[in-house]
This record gives structure tokens, C-alpha cells and sequence, in this order.
């Protein structure tokens, strides 16, 4: 299984970007989807999640009306949309991929900063 985020760089505060994460090795259509983030001496936290018919969505609450968590199971991908960004955004960003109640297959990440 591989899961390939991109879409991260550098924005300024009031900005947008949208991530991508193409997956392949899945049946992609039958996995839930998250984005997680994480900065230096932290740990990984929650930041969207999609079910696998794009019927329910969750946000963290840091997120929640900015980010749009969204997919395509023709192309294998999920998205984040991400506005009106803030500097505590910056975060390397990573997707996963569930399978039942774990969490089971990470992609490499992709570096946003914000800059106020």
C-alpha cells in the first residue's frame, strides 16, 4: 500500500492550498480516510476524516469551518481543503488510511507553512 501526499509549501496567513493523497495497493473505495498533522516535538494529531461513500466527515474543532476533508474513489484520492490558514496551521501533514478501527497505512507527508 502506498499513500502519496503532495500540495504542500509556503502560504501566508489568509491563505488557501489544497493537499492531495493518491493512494494505490487498496481497495480505496472501501477505506475510511483521514488527514493527520504534526510539528516538532509533538505527536501526530487528528485533523479530518471521511467514511468511504463520503456519506460522514469529522474535523477537529482547530479546523473545523476552514478545512474541507473531500474524495474521488474513481481516482483513488483524498483531498483537504484547506482556508483562511493560520500560522498554527504549519504542520507536516499526513493521510492514512483505516482499516476497521486502526489507523493501519500512513503516507509520507507534506510540509505546509504559514507565514504570518
Amino acid at each position: 500500500v502506498q499513500l502519496q501526499a503532495s500540495g504542500g509549501g509556503l502560504v501566508q496567513a489568509g491563505g488557501s492550498l489544497r493537499l492531495s493523497c493518491a493512494a494505490s495497493g487498496l481497495t480505496f473505495r472501501s477505506n475510511a480516510m483521514g488527514w493527520f498533522r504534526q510539528t516538532p516535538g509533538e505527536e501526530r494529531k487528528f485533523v479530518a476524516y471521511i467514511n468511504p461513500s463520503a456519506t460522514r466527515k469529522n474535523y477537529s474543532d482547530s479546523v473545523k469551518g476552514r478545512f474541507t476533508i473531500s474524495r474521488d474513489n474513481a481516482k483513488n484520492t483524498v483531498y483537504l481543503q484547506m482556508n483562511s490558514l493560520m500560522p498554527e496551521d504549519t504542520a507536516v501533514y499526513f493521510c492514512a488510511a483505516k482499516y476497521g478501527s486502526n489507523w493501519t497505512f500512513w503516507g509520507k507527508g507534506t510540509l505546509v507553512t504559514v507565514s504570518s
